[in-house]
């Protein structure tokens, strides 16, 4: 049963269309992903379901009784309140259940009034507490609040008395607490640390309710969501499965469309040669079979359809201007206070060349303090901060605080590079899709992901040779992070990067290093490795006598499943590259045959002409069933 329909909905401003005619379902349990880039409309669609906005054509229907919670919904208000109690609100009914069944126990005891009245209230108040989870209300608070990322000693803080970040989680953990039917999340993992995202996940994992997620954490939508939905081209197209799984059946969508238009418009074009050839003759016979190859080619048309191009997306190229050293740099007991509070402690690192180096840790343990006492930021105590020879540091800052909010991206750029031309500039912010007015905007009136990529074109231009990025998918939709993955995975020089981006990271990593109270600890593989580690060292694993048994047991037959799995794979890329070299022959073969056709020799000799299309056409079928078969490799 759909807890939520969207049917035809349009929404149109004076200058652009956002989207038309989109429709969708949500089914009870089902854990939607919601993509698309930034700026195609994915937030004024969630406004449009809560009646923030009004659609310019289109309705939405939502189940009877269904109860949809939002962000919005549960904002702070009182900034006099601790957490614990502005969290403790979303319970409120509970919380009155709770004290009228206190004051009828009270009333009981003192045998006030109508004792047997008052019992069967008290029972009935009692069941329904117990029913609502009246028992539990508490620790689910706390483990709320915990779970993303707050400590007990932050339960008694006063809620003004929060950034905007961890306010933005307080409103997170209203929302979850709400028992909506529907929950409408818009980028929940911001703010939040890996382990709070991994908590999150859990919770959304269990929530017996649906959920419509924006997200561009890719990792976080392969964990939770089996519906995925993309706005691409002002319309909705809906697929099962997770985000990876959407990334795969729509590149086989994407190419098999390709393909189709490639084979029809050739077949349009055959069809058309061989009616004007019947017409040239001119004979009835000859304009007969012209009419009915023309319908021919007229039905080929009337389905032909032209794949919709990909969306621009940022180019990329980093190029370091030199080689560094093997060495590039090492730290020795970094350590590193602000007044009594020590941030940073026995920091070790020793970063090689052409290494892709990761730091990962909890929101408040010193990561970007780090990078900073790195680049002479800030001061700090240590044993030794040496960078290699001929290593060239370009910075990243997640805040972006190089850019001058006053400047328009043209004068950025040209600020930090006066050697280039106002064309070259131009060109090179085209590249990263700033363009049109928005190069003489000032840059505090751009979007966060625009911001991002001036700073991102910044680092481009410097050639740097030892990167330093602190977030750098922050603000980034989706495509943009696949091509920065890219560009990075060719990057020839060294990087240490500060993510929470586990898809990223998973991607890029050669070591990760978590920054603890303690020091630094360093795990040799991507993010599933070093999740796999901190799990075993949390004892969220097996035991150690089951672990040892499990691992024996199933062993033989991981690898028994995993070599015919290869084989299998073997076989298909086998099959398939023989089938795309068969494609190709066919190709020429057909191209070598309509030439043949065209010929003055061919044209005047009726039965050669017979003959040459007779050939056409089985090659032509011959095709079509290549096609097929190779389509179904590639599903």
């Amino acid at each position: 049963m759909a807890v939520l329909s969207a049917r035809g909905l349009s929404m149109a401003f004076v200058e652009r269309t956002l989207f038309s005619d989109v429709s969708f379902d949500i089914e009870k349990r089902d854990k939607m992903g919601f993509i698309g880039r930034n700026g195609t409309g994915k937030s004024t669609l969630f406004k449009i379901i809560t009646g923030e906005l009004e659609a310019t054509s289109g309705d939405v229907f939502i189940a009877s009784e269904a109860k949809v919670g939002y962000m919005r919904q549960h904002a702070c208000t009182d900034p006099d309140r601790t957490i614990f109690e502005e969290l403790r609100l979303v319970f409120s009914h509970l919380i009155e259940m709770e004290q009228e069944i206190e004051t009828l126990t009270r009333s009981i005891d003192m045998g006030q009034g109508d004792i047997d009245a008052l019992i069967a209230r008290q029972t009935m108040l009692i069941e329904r507490f117990s029913r609502n989870g009246g028992l539990t209300y508490n620790s689910r608070t706390r483990s709320a609040l915990l779970g993303l990322g707050f400590s007990e000693e932050d339960f008694d803080r006063r809620v003004g008395s929060l950034s905007g970040g961890q306010a933005s989680k307080l409103s997170l953990a209203k929302l979850l607490l709400s028992s909506a039917d529907l929950l409408l999340l818009d980028e929940p993992t911001n703010h939040l640390d890996i382990n709070s995202v991994r908590w999150l996940e859990s919770f959304l994992r269990d929530f017996p309710g649906a959920a419509l997620i924006i997200s561009h954490d890719r990792y976080f939508l392969d964990a939770v969501t089996n519906k995925t939905i993309e706005l691409e081209h002002k319309k909705i197209q809906c697929y099962e499965g997770n985000y990876s799984v959407f990334m795969e059946k729509k590149a086989r969508e994407l190419e098999a469309a390709r393909r189709l238009y490639e084979r029809d418009s050739r077949e349009i074009k055959r069809i058309e040669g061989i009616v004007e050839q019947q017409k040239r003759w001119g004979r009835e016979h000859n304009f007969i079979t012209a009419a009915s190859k023309q319908k021919e080619a007229d039905r080929i048309k009337e389905r032909l359809q032209k794949p919709e191009s990909e969306e621009s997306a940022i180019r990329l190229k980093f190029e370091p201007k030199r080689e560094s050293g093997n060495d590039v740099l090492i730290c020795r007991n970094i350590s590193k206070s602000f007044g009594e509070n020590k941030v940073l402690s026995n920091i070790n690192m020793h970063i090689r060349r052409g290494e892709r180096v990761f730091v990962v840790g909890a929101n408040g343990c010193g990561k970007t303090t780090l990078f900073k006492v790195l680049c002479r930021q800030y001061e700090a105590q240590f044993d030794e901060l040496t960078f290699g020879a001929r290593v060239d540091v370009g910075y990243f800052d997640q805040m972006q605080s190089d850019l001058d909010p006053q400047n328009d991206p043209v004068s950025e750029i040209s600020d930090a590079y006066p050697h280039m031309s106002n064309t070259q500039i131009r060109t090179a912010l085209g590249s990263f899709l700033i363009k049109g007015d928005d190069v003489f905007k000032p840059i505090s009136a751009l979007s966060g992901g625009e911001r991002a990529r001036i700073a991102l074109l910044k680092l481009v231009l410097s050639g740097a040779n030892f990167f330093l990025l602190d977030e750098p998918t922050n603000h980034l939709d989706a495509p943009s992070r696949e091509a920065l993955e890219q560009t990075l995975l060719e990057y020839e020089g060294t990087m240490l990067i500060i993510s929470h981006d586990r898809y990223f990271i998973n991607k890029l990593a050669d070591r990760i290093i978590e920054i603890t109270p303690e020091g630094a600890k360093e795990y040799l593989g991507n993010y599933d490795y070093y999740a796999e580690k901190t799990a075993a060292l949390q004892g969220e694993g097996l035991d150690a006598q089951s672990s040892q048994t499990q691992a024996k047991k199933p062993k033989v037959n991981e690898y028994k499943l995993r070599k015919e799995e290869q084989a299998r794979e073997r076989k298909r890329q086998s099959d398939l590259k023989k089938t795309e070299q068969r494609i190709e022959e066919l190709d020429l073969q057909i191209e070598e045959l309509q030439s043949k056709l065209q010929g003055e020799e061919v044209t005047s000799d009726y039965e050669k002409l017979i003959e040459l299309t007779k050939a056409l056409e089985d090659l032509q079928n011959e095709q079509a069933q290549v096609y097929d078969l190779w389509e179904a490799l590639m599903e």
